[in-house]
């Protein structure tokens, strides 16, 4: 089983020594859902004063830059590539972020940290029409570079537009009967 990389063999919390790691291209693709009423929905995509998911967009690239200031033990990073898009779904507005990077550790976080602060902004900036919207599904969606290679979150394929927001939980629930029902066959 692999090992927590933040902790010496003490036990003593320590920030990774990458440098004898070798420096590759490397990406990260992260998401998140906001979840809104349709009433706020629609508010938001004929708001005359001009799109709030533009100043997300903005917000999560500015973000991305910052996540060493923002999470203690991450590397500050040479970004070669921010992009977030902010689009309206059913039920509110899917976030998505890509970021990258050539160097010895990967852009996760920063890809993580742009998708969160998008949809924090789209929460600020509709919070007056709706106290209720809901900030979900943020995760890893994909990466590739450094020594661990490709990874796509579970149900994707490389470079799916569609977040697919299905919770781990859901995918558990929906297997439960299965394993279930092959149990009484025996």
């Amino acid at each position: 089983m692999k090992q927590f990389s933040h902790y010496d063999p003490a036990g003593r919390i320590r920030m990774v020594d990458v440098s004898a790691k070798a420096e590759t291209e490397r990406q990260a693709v992260a998401g998140a859902l906001v979840k809104m009423s349709a009433r706020t929905l629609t508010a938001v995509k004929k708001n005359p004063k001009g799109d709030p998911l533009e100043i997300a967009r903005i917000a999560g690239i500015a973000a991305a830059k910052r996540t060493a200031e923002l999470i203690p033990l991450c590397h500050p990073l040479l970004l070669s590539h921010i992009d977030v898009e902010a689009k309206f779904a059913k039920g509110g507005v899917e976030i998505r972020s890509t970021v990258r990077t050539t160097g010895p550790t990967g852009v996760e976080m920063e890809a993580l940290t742009a998708a969160a602060v998008a949809a924090l902004t789209v929460y600020d900036m509709c919070k007056a029409l709706d106290k209720g919207i809901e900030i979900t599904g943020l995760r890893l969606l994909e990466k590739s570079g450094g020594k661990s290679g490709l990874y796509l979150a579970p149900g994707r394929t490389r470079g799916t537009r569609s977040l697919k927001f299905e919770t781990r939980k859901s995918k558990v629930e929906t297997r439960k009967p299965k394993l279930e029902s092959r149990g009484k066959q025996r």
